[in-house]
C-alpha cells in the first residue's frame, strides 16, 4: 500500500495554487526523525528512511546517536542511496577488513580505517552545507555530560557519536574527549526537538524486549567471519603470512567472538552490558520526552556485530515503517491546519 500524504506534495502539485501552497508551507510544522543506537542493527534505519521517502515523507531535521548518527548524517547529506549500497556490499570478510587493532592501550580498535572512510565519503562537509538540519549525541569522558554536536566537521561528529568505550579510541573535539552518545541518550528525541522539530518520529533498535525490562540477547557474533581466516590448512603447513594472520584472527576471535565453552568474548560481553544499560536509559528518556510516533524494529535475533546482514536489516526497517505508517500519517496530519487528508 502506497500512502501519499496530501500535505507532503510539492508546492505546484495536487491542484493547489501557489498562494495556497505557500500558506500551507508557512504553517506546516517541521518534521524530525531521531535515529537510535544499536550497532549493526542500525542498517534498519536505512529501510525506515527509504520507506518514508517512498511515501513522500521527508523529515527536515535529523538527530542521530551512534549508528543512528552515521545513517542520519548520510541522509542529511543526500547520500541515503550511497550508504545503502555500502551496507549491502558488506561481507563478513569486509567487516573484518575494517577492524584495525589498536596498539595504544586505550581500545581494542584504532578506528583509523573507519575514520578514513568517513572523511572520504563526507569529503570535508560541515553541518552548514548539509541538505537537512542535523545533529549527533556524544558523551564527554570524565564528566558524563551529554554533548550535542551541530557544527564543524560532520565526519568527526559521526565518529565521536559511535565511539564505543573500550572498542574504539575516544575522539577529541574542542578539547573534549568524547565517546558514544548511547551512554546518555540512545534515542535522541530531545536533540531533535532542540533542532526545531515540532513533530518527531523516533526509531528504536534496542530490541522488542526493551520495554519488558529484560536483558538483550545477542545469539550471533562475528565469529563465523573469523573462520574464513582459517586458510584451510593445518598450522604446521601454513605459510608465514597465514600464521601471522591466523594469529591475528585468533586474537580477534577472543575479543569479538566466543570461547569454545560458549562464553562471550570481551567485546560481546561489553556490548551486552552496554545494551542492557542502554535499554534502561532509553525507557527513561522516552518516558520523559516521548516522540509523536515510535517505530520499534524487531531485531532481537540480529547480533550487534552482524554488519554483513544489511539486506535483511533494511527489509526489517521498511517493514517496521510500513506498520507504523498509519500512526505516522494520523499524527502528522492532525497536527496540520486546514483540510489535510491522506490518499491511499
Amino acid at each position: 500500500m502506497n500512502y501519499l500524504p496530501f500535505f507532503w506534495k510539492s508546492a505546484n502539485g495536487g491542484g493547489m495554487s501557489q498562494k495556497a501552497a505557500k500558506m500551507r508551507d508557512m504553517h506546516r510544522p517541521k518534521l524530525g526523525i531521531a535515529l537510535g543506537a544499536g550497532a549493526a542493527r542500525g542498517w534498519s534505519h536505512i529501510g525506515v528512511l527509504l520507506e518514508l521517502e517512498a511515501n513522500n515523507i521527508s523529515p527536515e531535521i535529523v538527530a542521530g546517536t551512534s549508528i543512528g548518527a552515521l545513517v542520519g548524517g548520510a541522509y542529511a547529506a543526500g547520500m541515503l542511496k550511497d550508504i545503502e549500497q555500502f551496507a549491502r556490499e558488506l561481507t563478513k570478510r569486509r567487516v573484518m577488513g575494517m577492524m584495525d587493532l589498536s596498539l595504544s592501550g586505550v581500545s581494542f580498535l584504532a578506528g583509523e580505517k573507519m575514520r578514513s572512510k568517513l572523511e572520504k565519503e563526507f569529503s570535508g562537509r560541515t553541518f552548514d552545507n548539509l541538505e537537512k538540519k542535523f545533529g549527533t549525541v556524544t558523551t564527554e569522558f570524565g564528566t558524563g555530560h551529554e554533548v550535542w554536536l551541530t557544527q564543524g566537521s560532520v565526519a568527526d561528529a559521526i565518529r565521536a557519536s559511535y565511539t564505543l568505550p573500550g572498542i574504539f579510541e575516544p575522539v577529541n573535539i574542542g578539547g573534549r574527549w568524547l565517546f558514544d552518545g548511547a551512554l546518555v541518550n540512545p534515542i535522541p528525541v530531545t536533540l531533535c526537538r532542540a533542532l526545531g522539530a515540532e513533530i518527531v518520529l523516533a526509531v528504536n533498535l534496542v530490541s522488542d524486549s526493551t520495554f519488558r525490562g529484560t536483558t538483550i540477547h545477542d545469539p550471533k557474533s562475528i565469529e563465523p567471519a573469523l573462520d574464513e581466516f582459517d586458510f584451510g590448512a593445518p598450522k604446521e603447513n601454513r605459510t608465514l603470512s597465514a600464521r601471522i594472520f591466523g594469529g591475528v584472527s585468533g586474537n580477534l576471535r577472543r575479543v569479538f567472538g566466543k570461547r569454545e565453552d560458549g562464553a562471550p568474548g570481551i567485546a560481546n560481553a561489553m556490548m551486552d552490558a552496554f545494551n542492557i544499560a542502554q535499554s534502561r536509559i532509553s525507557r527513561s528518556r522516552l518516558a520523559g520526552d516521548p516522540p509523536d510516533v515510535l517505530i520499534n524494529t524487531r531485531l532481537g535475533k540480529v547480533g550487534l556485530f552482524d554488519f554483513h546482514r544489511a539486506d535483511e536489516l533494511i527489509a526489517a526497517g521498511r517493514e517496521a515503517a510500513r506498520k507504523a505508517m498509519p500512526a505516522i500519517l494520523e499524527d502528522v496530519a492532525f497536527a496540520l491546519p486546514g483540510n489535510l487528508t491522506a490518499q491511499k
